[in-house]
């Protein structure tokens, strides 16, 4: 694609950026045949290379985004689909990222939009204001109906019917492992899944630590960043970042670490970032440094001798997250894993489409994203499994709003399959849905 930047316009390191992206594209439309919003909307705009020709056009006029353009880009999942499928290597995510930092810096929200924003930006990064914040969404949940606006009706409906307990795993600390040690490791416990469903990092530090992993929960590492990275709030996200970067840097120039381990993949794929988000700024060694450590928990398994189950006799709907198979490219490990252990695995139709949670995207856009949670699930029901599996704790959410088939992470699933606990949603599904709070934390 034939750009037209001034050289003042490309003294700015994003916009340089962008330019080079925006080179790549080649009009072919492949991204066209996997991105959910255009299959969906049916509009050119609502798939890559529209939002291509509307970004292209507002970088290099220095224009003021109009409602058109915002509106098409936030209606994008981000879901990295479009990375997969394109031939030219188009680099959508730091084209799209630098989008909708320019719209954050350009743009004059609708005041119901910024309230909206803010909110959001103040309270899920932050577990102890995010519980709070579910308490009250359970609270008032019986009258979701009569809220005016989606994206306020959106907000009650996430709200999980039982709120965990706070784990003290994700306190910070060291585990030791409990087989020869084979990796030191890093924990990222992060930040919503602390206050949605704890059982996600007990399970990975018990299968972590049986299998001979010293884990570390490092004091003062948090949110990655990425829900307020993705809003364009940059200089938040970055705040946030950089405390990871800090804290993870000191760890690996003192008693070293192997890995980053993060089970969240939304997380995954920012961290892996780091390196690109800080590449201009003091951090950019350091920031460098824990990317190239950064892994899935998938990965770090795959390096670990997981031991050959025996069949465990249940049918497994393997949900591939898009930031896990898109945006890491990661696409075997976790069936490989489950295979392993003992599990049969089972894909449904169209697993590269989006499940439509995709960060704050189902409050933001609640109605596409009902779509796309409602297609799904029926993909996946189709499949008749016993438990779905999935690796991101946003995924979880919303496809276990859409079913009664219990939906677990598959380190939960790992974990069981060697010496662990039966995950404690497939517990609460035998008990009707009630939690059971006697499970054990380590073992």
């Amino acid at each position: 694609m034939q750009t037209n930047f001034s050289p003042e316009q490309l003294k700015d390191p994003a916009t340089a950026r962008s330019e080079q992206v925006l080179r790549t594209c080649v009009h072919c439309g492949f991204c066209t045949a996997t991105c959910p919003t255009y299959q969906i909307l049916g509009d050119e705009l609502d798939s890559p290379r529209g939002r291509i020709y509307l970004i292209k056009d507002m970088l290099e006029n220095d224009r003021k985004p109009d409602a058109k353009t915002v509106k098409h880009i936030d209606r994008c999942l981000s879901c990295l689909a479009c990375m997969t499928t394109c031939p030219s290597g188009v680099h959508y995510m730091h084209l799209v990222d630098h989008a909708r930092e320019y719209i954050e810096e350009h743009y004059d929200r609708p005041l119901t939009d910024r309230a909206l924003r803010w909110v959001l930006a103040r309270i899920l990064p932050y577990p102890n204001r995010f519980r709070l914040a579910l308490l009250g969404a359970k609270i008032g949940r019986p009258f979701a109906r009569f809220m005016p606006d989606a994206r306020l009706r959106a907000m009650l409906e996430m709200a999980p019917k039982t709120i965990p307990p706070v784990s003290r795993n994700d306190d910070p600390q060291t585990f030791a492992p409990e087989a020869p040690k084979k990796m030191r490791v890093a924990l990222m416990t992060g930040c919503a899944q602390k206050a949605l469903n704890t059982d996600i990092n007990d399970a990975t530090i018990r299968l972590l630590i049986r299998l001979g992993c010293e884990v570390v929960v490092a004091e003062g590492a948090g949110c990655c960043g990425a829900l307020t990275h993705h809003m364009g709030k940059t200089s938040e996200s970055h705040a946030t970042a950089a405390k990871n970067i800090r804290v993870w840097d000191a760890e690996m120039k003192g008693r070293g670490l192997d890995a980053i381990v993060i089970n969240t993949s939304g997380c995954g794929t920012t961290v892996k970032d780091y390196g690109h988000m800080f590449r201009n700024e003091p951090l950019a060694a350091e920031a460098d440094a824990v990317s190239k450590i950064a892994m899935d928990v998938s990965e770090v398994l795959m390096k670990l001798d997981l031991p050959q189950g025996a069949d465990q006799d249940l049918k497994v709907a393997y949900h591939a997250a898009c930031s896990l198979q898109h945006g890491q490219q990661i696409k075997t490990y976790p069936k490989d894993l489950l295979k392993r252990a003992g599990f049969t695995v089972l894909e449904p139709k169209d697993p590269h489409l989006c499940c439509g949670s995709a960060g704050t995207y189902n409050l933001m856009q609640p109605e596409i994203s009902k779509q796309l949670k409602n297609r799904k699930v029926q993909t996946l029901e189709a499949k008749n499994p016993d438990i779905i599996a999935a690796g991101n704790i946003g995924c979880m959410m919303q496809i276990g709003s859409g079913t009664q088939v219990p939906i677990v992470h598959t380190v939960e699933l790992l974990d069981w399959a060697t010496g662990g606990p039966k995950p404690p949603a497939m517990l609460a599904a035998a008990n009707g849905g009630a939690r059971p709070m006697d499970i054990p934390v380590l073992r």
